[in-house]
């Protein structure tokens, strides 16, 4: 497609806010408006918004085009191959504080970016951070979210990454596992099927596989009163809610209706 902005001596000006909300529009942004002002305020140049703006319309989730995510107030680095983190996601996150107020170690399994682990940070005092996935390049991202905080980010297979010391010291494990069922992951949105590590969306037959190890391994983690919280679907929440009773934890439900979440909430 020809460039949406020209750097040419003879069109100097920036594209007008109109003609970018226009062409966004036209490709389908439902909000338009808002991430015209976003990425007009994230140019640094003329030829930086003109590329910006490319990258969008063609399909790149916003997210990535800007390079950062909101998330309870907290600007989150993404990168390209990294899970980009979702606003129901902070249902998980109010559920952790609710639960265990006054944790001395938080662990965010499956950290993806770092967000869930950043965000508990941002609202603890004092806190130990550890966060974990097996994707270098959500390591790497994670590193970057959650070291204003003091946090630690260890590369591995879930429990597998984390120093052995925190064996039953762990007051809140948050665990954003993947959880679409393995046939249902080409019926996602083009913007998380095409732009989104698979290993981070899909769950396996039933979407549960990874869920199910989690919940298995969580009691000789987390300290006395600890609490682990996953995100899962409203369908697959009666199944999940088996596993986390089947591992020893007392486990109940949380369902946000405005956010759309689901969060198995389990007490050690």
């Amino acid at each position: 497609m020809p460039p949406l902005i020209s750097s040419s001596p003879a069109s100097p000006s920036p594209l007008s806010r109109d003609s970018l909300v226009s062409a966004l529009r036209a490709a389908g942004c439902v909000f338009a408006e808002d991430e015209a002002r976003l990425i007009r305020a994230a140019a640094r140049t003329l030829d930086e918004l003109a590329a910006m703006v490319e990258r969008r319309v063609t399909g790149l989730p916003l997210e990535l085009v800007l390079g950062w995510a909101e998330f309870r107030g907290l600007r989150i680095e993404v990168e390209r191959g990294v899970f980009v983190p979702r606003r129901r996601t902070e249902f998980l996150v109010e559920q952790a504080l609710a639960h265990a107020p006054d944790p001395s170690v938080v662990v965010d399994l499956c950290c993806g970016s770092g967000a869930v682990g950043a965000a508990l940070a941002a609202a603890l005092t004092g806190v130990e951070l550890h966060a974990a996935d097996i994707d270098p390049a959500a390591v790497r991202c994670a590193r970057r979210n959650v070291a204003p905080f003091g946090g630690q980010v260890h590369a591995g297979d879930l429990f597998e990454a984390l120093p052995g010391a925190l064996r039953g010291r762990v007051g809140i494990l948050a665990a954003n596992v993947p959880y679409v069922p393995t046939g249902e992951v080409g019926l996602l949105p083009a913007e998380a099927r095409d732009h989104e590590p698979h290993v981070a969306l899909d769950g396996g037959p039933d979407g549960l596989d990874v869920l199910r190890r989690v919940a298995t391994e969580a009691p000789r983690w987390l300290a006395p009163g600890g609490c682990l919280l996953i995100e899962t679907s409203e369908r697959q929440a009666p199944t999940a809610l088996e596993a986390f009773a089947g591992s020893g934890l007392s486990a109940r439900l949380a369902v946000s209706e405005e956010l759309y979440a689901t969060v198995v909430v389990g007490l050690n």
